[in-house]
């Protein structure tokens, strides 16, 4: 075999894993956009049961057809304290079993419906080229996304496809033959796995080699040793994705490494000690002339798939009842920072993490939103209270809110934007587009607060003196604006359409109070019982907390853009 033989053989099993990544990836996108929804409601059930956990890690996997997908999104997720440990390491060791449904597809490749699966690639494009449907659009690409990952099979096994005892065959054996050491075997796993950050993609690898008959470091256990390092090596993801992340976060991704990591260890005992364990065992189960879709010799693929689900369904049920020890060593491993450094944001980190699924990341965001609304309104109480009382010193802890705030908008509107360029349904864009403007109106609440600490400058400054019925009309105003962001935020978190009108009436409410405020205010000085002077401060103070009023309806009826 020359040189260059070499190289086209290389070059056809990269471009055959490369197309076999693109699928798993359009797959996995569409997938969840499918899914819409369905993957925030499963992590909601999540709660103290460890087995709900494994069924959703599982789940999200298959949903998302890859377990650094979960594994990532975890990580996320307790970075953002949305997760606890305990319930990220149940998803996690699902997450591991959801992943082995993969080997199972790319091991029944070499059957007779192979040739049905790659024209699911054609047929996908021509669905989603001709559907208006959105939804019949994701189906289509998930179809097409089918026919990719087997085009990428077909052409990795392509490259390998020699006659047995052909030159050509004897060479590719004698090269993959010459790394025997089971721990080699394993590092050779953990890096390429890191390399390529799909488990998927090497067990893809490993399993068309099975099914061409190219032996792997001599044969019997070899190939195993390669599987059980690419269960290591996937967790390089979640490794390097937890990095800069919170403590939590890093016990997580830790969490992750040492359960594969501990798994592994236990099989390599077995596997070393136990060298006919391929030969015997998994052989016992599918003899290696076993027929599958009319098609024999399927017998050693099927092996390496049943092997992987082994591996991870045994150590699941083992590490099962230990989830607690793992939390304990993990924050023994990874300790809390300092007092100082810990001092959490305003609010909770946007992660990126979650962008792997648009619908958690949105709801994270929008909860996230609710949180910066009461913030906002917490400030307008501070400068409202401020100014009853004359107290000026308020306004270095407004300032200092609305600083805070700004840094909000812009970390949110830089999510949104990122948030765009995901794979959105349509109720899902039309979400992001609302909340672009509830950010507005939160900032323009917390500027109605500076506004109202300029007027008790003026109060104190100017030695303004209001009358007891003046006061008692506001304060009576500020109660219903009060009543009205109390009930806007229940109608913008949890999307209570039936809330609209009480919020529509004491909106209502407020615009005659203001009418009525600035009537009576007049009233008095042509009674002359108030002072011209008051005029700017009674007048502009009472408009401002009427717009207040307007922003937070507003906020309230975003949910209608939503539909």
């Amino acid at each position: 075999m020359s040189a260059w033989d070499i190289v086209k053989i290389i070059m056809q099993i990269l471009g055959g894993v490369g197309t076999f990544l693109v699928g798993m990836r359009i797959l996995s996108e569409n997938m969840t956009k499918l899914a819409h929804g369905k993957l925030q409601k499963m992590l909601n059930k999540t709660a103290k049961s460890r087995f709900a956990g494994v069924g959703i890690g599982t789940a999200m996997t298959i949903l998302g057809q890859s377990s650094a997908f979960t594994t990532v999104m975890v990580v996320g997720l307790v970075n953002a304290g949305i997760m606890t440990l305990f319930q990220a390491t149940a998803i996690i060791m699902g997450a591991n079993i959801g992943t082995t449904l993969n080997a199972w597809v790319i091991a029944l490749a070499g059957s007779d419906i192979t040739v049905l699966f790659l024209a699911l690639a054609a047929v996908g494009v021509f669905l989603t080229m001709f559907s208006k449907s959105e939804r019949t659009k994701s189906l289509g690409n998930v179809i097409a996304a089918f026919g990719l990952i087997f085009v990428g099979l077909k052409l990795m096994s392509g490259a390998l496809s020699f006659d047995n005892g052909s030159e050509e065959f004897e060479a590719i054996s004698d090269l993959l033959s010459v790394i025997k050491n089971p721990f080699l075997l394993l590092l050779l796993g953990i890096a390429i796995t890191a390399l390529v950050q799909s488990s998927t993609a090497v067990n893809a690898i490993i399993i068309t080699m099975a099914s061409l008959g190219i032996t792997i470091g001599g044969g019997g256990n070899a190939a195993l040793y390669i599987i059980i390092g690419s269960n290591i090596g996937t967790c390089v993801t979640a490794l390097i994705s937890s990095l800069g992340a919170s403590a939590n976060a890093k016990r997580a991704a830790l969490i992750h490494f040492l359960f594969n990591f501990f798994g592994a260890i236990i099989f390599m005992i077995v596997l070393v000690f136990w060298t006919g364990f391929a030969d015997t065992v998994l052989a016992a189960i599918f003899p290696s002339d076993i027929a599958v879709f009319g098609k024999t010799g399927l017998g050693p693929t099927l092996q390496i798939a049943t092997f992987h689900t082994l591996f991870n369904v045994l150590n699941t049920l083992l590490f099962l009842p230990f989830i607690k020890v793992f939390v304990w060593i993990a924050e023994h491993l990874v300790r809390d920072k300092s007092k100082e450094e810990e001092q959490p944001p305003l609010f909770s980190d946007l992660d990126e993490r979650l962008l792997r699924s648009p619908s958690v990341a949105l709801g994270h965001l929008y909860q996230e939103t609710g949180k910066a609304f009461t913030y906002a309104m917490n400030t307008l109480d501070e400068a409202f209270e401020a100014f009853l009382k004359k107290d000026i010193s308020v306004k270095t802890r407004v300032d200092n809110k609305n600083a805070e705030l700004a840094q909000m908008n812009r970390t949110a509107v830089s999510y949104l934007v990122k948030l765009s360029s995901s794979s959105l349904v349509l109720e899902e864009e039309r979400t992001v587009s609302s909340l672009h403007y509830v950010l507005n109106d939160i900032i323009r609440i917390g500027e109605l607060a500076d506004n109202i600490t300029k007027y008790t400058d003026h109060y104190l400054e100017d030695d303004l003196i209001f009358s007891e019925d003046f006061l008692e009309m506001l304060k009576g105003m500020y109660g219903k604006l009060k009543k009205l962001y109390v009930v806007s935020l229940a109608t913008f978190l949890f999307r209570d359409f039936s809330k609209l009108a009480e919020v529509d009436a004491l909106e209502d409410e407020i615009d005659r109070d203001r009418r009525d405020l600035i009537a009576s205010h007049i009233a008095r000085l042509n009674e002359g019982k108030c002072q011209p002077q008051n005029s700017n401060v009674s007048i502009n103070l009472v408009g401002n907390l009427e717009r207040a009023a307007d922003h937070i309806t507003f906020i309230a009826h975003s949910i209608e853009q939503n539909q």
